[in-house]
Parts: structure tokens; C-alpha cells; sequence
């Protein structure tokens, strides 16, 4: 049993996404903390910062170190977060002369931040081919039906006849602008967070600048002045993810209005009834609705986690971690129901296009 319907074990079936729920696995964020501490230990000893054997046991402990989660529970009650717990894990199980050097000049926060960059960083890719693979559905649509005529509804009335390519480009134009915000926002997404206690990296000194370099090279992540309090590049990508769900959510409510009374529109494989075997209920267009709605909602939780107070803030910082997963969870599900949608439409419009 789970409280997430993302995870559920059947729930999952109609809106979950198996990659997406990988990305934030208990596995996966532990090993994205090892690969901090790792690259974070290198990088120090290239700058002569550490020392090169400190830096060596660190990195082959942290290919090996299992830390004990019961502990790691325990002390996130107290502490908020994992990483002073984890860290004194990890420095246990390093030789006396080393443990020193472990974290050194980090905060549990650039772990934290870095941790959930590293696990999104097949995010854009993902994002990319999905929405790729939306326009080819549409595209199809477009050529094989778009002559096709459609009543065209304003306020919820009958207006004029339109044809279908109409309806399809309006529903074709919001996507390629997604992928223009989707370019955008890779230029500086997955990022490295790394800023030290306050954000000014002050254990090391005027080499700060080349640890970070390196540190973002090692992780393959964009090279970014800290942002510990300065959260707009994660509402930056959940106002993207709330757009392509919402854009998603247009279509597939249009489809389900499509699919009523005098039926415009043809689906495959609809949902069955317990009580009236005779229907197929539109169920690919209704939960890309609700997963519309559910991010609508959530972005503005998230828009008040911008609001850090001065430099680091628990409360805002915790909310991020209760709203960001279901996110991406909700954004990724609706792109693969989508494509499957789309797939679906047998039928679409009527006759020929007002202007054939």
C-alpha cells in the first residue's frame, strides 16, 4: 500500500512511470550522494585542496558503502535532512586519517540539490522524445483526417464548421512551444549546487571557483554560481511541466467531448463498465485531464517555495521534496497516456473539410 497514487500498486497502473519512479528511489538518491562525496573528494584533491590518498579511500569506499537506513530514519527526524548522518556513516567507515576529508567544505544542502540533478538528468532527453513522439501522433492525425469537418464549439456552443487540421494545430502549436521552453531551460539544467555553508564556498578560498568547475564536470552537470535560496531554476522546471500536462490535459478534454452524444471521434480500446457493459469509457483522456489539474495545482506549491528566507530554508526546501516527485511523475505519465491516446483515434470528423 502506498499514500502516493504514483506508486500505488494498482494505481500506478493508470498514471504512473516506472523511469521516472527510479529517479527518486531511495536506491538512486543514495548513490547520487556517493557520487557527490566522490567527485566532490577528487576534484579537492586536484586543487591539492585534500589529500590524493584521502581522495582515493574516499572514492573506493563510496563505490562499496551500503549506510544503514533504520539510522538514516532515525536521525532525519531530528536533524531534517540525511546528509549529517550519512556523512558520519561514511566517515566511519574510512580509515582514522581520512575521515577529515569527507564533505569537506559542503553543506547538506549542495548534496541534497546535486543529488536530485544528477537523478534528473535523463529528465530533458526523456521530455524531448516524448514530445517528439506527440507531434508524429498528431502529424498522423493531421494526414490522415485533417480534411475531415468538425463542428467547431465556442463557450461550450456550437459555432462553425471547421476541419479537423483546425482543431489539430491548435492542439500542435502549444507542444513545439514546449520544446523551444524545453531548449531553453537545458542550457542551464541539470545543474551543480554548491556553495558551502552559506554560499560562499569559504573553506576554499580563491580555489572555490575550480572545484566547482571540476565538481560539475565529474557529475556531467551545468557549472551554475550557487543557488541555495534562489529557487527559480526548480519552478523554472516545474512551470514547464505543469504547461505540457495542462497542453496534454487540452486535448485530451476536447477528445472526451468529442467522444459524447453524436461521436466525432472513434478510440480504440476504451475502459470497460462494471455495470454497463456497453460503454468504453475514454479513460487515457480522462486521467490526462486529472493529471492537468494535479499539476496545475501543485506548481503553485511550489511557486511558494521560492520564498527562501535569507540564505537556506527548511521549511520551503521540505516542501519542494513533497511536491517536485509527483511532478515529474505526473508530467512523464501524461506524455506516455498521451501517445497512447493518440494511437487510439480510429475515427475523426466528419465527410470532407468545409474548404475541400
Amino acid at each position: 500500500m502506498s499514500i502516493s497514487a504514483f506508486d500505488h500498486p494498482y494505481l500506478s497502473g493508470l498514471i504512473g512511470d516506472n523511469d521516472t519512479a527510479s529517479w527518486f528511489s531511495v536506491d538512486a538518491d543514495i548513490a547520487a550522494i556517493l557520487a557527490f562525496e566522490s567527485a566532490l573528494a577528487r576534484a579537492e584533491a586536484d586543487q591539492n585542496i585534500i589529500d590524493s590518498a584521502a581522495a582515493d579511500a574516499i572514492e573506493t569506499t563510496c563505490r562499496q558503502f551500503l549506510p544503514d537506513m533504520a539510522s538514516l530514519r532515525a536521525a532525519v527526524a531530528i536533524d531534517g535532512v540525511v546528509i549529517p548522518e550519512f556523512v558520519r556513516q561514511l566517515r566511519d567507515a574510512l580509515a582514522p586519517e581520512h575521515r577529515a576529508f569527507v564533505h569537506f567544505g559542503a553543506t547538506s544542502q549542495d548534496v541534497i540539490d546535486t543529488s536530485l540533478m544528477i537523478r534528473l538528468k535523463p529528465l530533458p532527453s526523456r521530455l524531448d522524445a516524448d514530445l517528439a513522439a506527440i507531434l508524429q501522433g498528431l502529424d498522423h492525425l493531421d494526414s490522415t483526417f485533417g480534411n475531415n469537418s468538425l463542428m467547431a464549439h465556442t463557450r461550450m456552443q456550437a459555432a462553425i464548421a471547421i476541419a479537423v487540421r483546425d482543431r489539430v494545430a491548435s492542439w500542435r502549436a502549444p507542444i513545439l512551444r514546449h520544446q523551444q521552453r524545453l531548449s531553453f531551460l537545458t542550457q542551464h539544467f541539470p545543474c551543480l549546487q554548491f556553495g558551502g555553508a552559506a554560499g560562499t564556498l569559504d573553506k576554499l578560498g580563491d580555489k572555490a571557483p575550480k572545484v566547482r568547475s571540476a565538481l560539475a564536470d565529474i557529475l556531467g552537470l551545468k557549472d551554475l554560481p550557487q543557488w541555495h535560496n534562489q529557487r527559480d531554476i526548480i519552478v523554472e522546471l516545474c512551470d514547464l511541466l505543469a504547461q505540457i500536462s495542462g497542453s496534454l490535459g487540452k486535448i485530451a478534454q476536447d477528445i472526451c467531448l468529442l467522444a459524447q452524444g453524436v461521436s466525432e471521434i472513434s478510440l480504440s480500446g476504451g475502459g470497460k463498465s462494471s455495470a454497463m457493459p456497453h460503454k468504453q469509457n475514454p479513460v487515457l483522456a480522462e486521467v490526462l485531464v486529472a493529471l492537468a489539474r494535479f499539476n496545475a495545482t501543485q506548481v503553485s506549491g511550489m511557486h511558494h517555495a521560492l520564498v527562501h528566507e535569507q540564505e537556506r530554508s527548511g521549511a520551503a526546501w521540505t516542501l519542494e521534496w513533497m511536491i517536485l516527485p509527483s511532478m515529474v511523475a505526473a508530467t512523464a505519465g501524461s506524455l506516455r497516456r498521451a501517445g497512447e491516446l493518440l494511437g487510439a483515434i480510429e475515427a475523426f470528423g466528419f465527410g470532407t473539410s468545409p474548404d475541400a
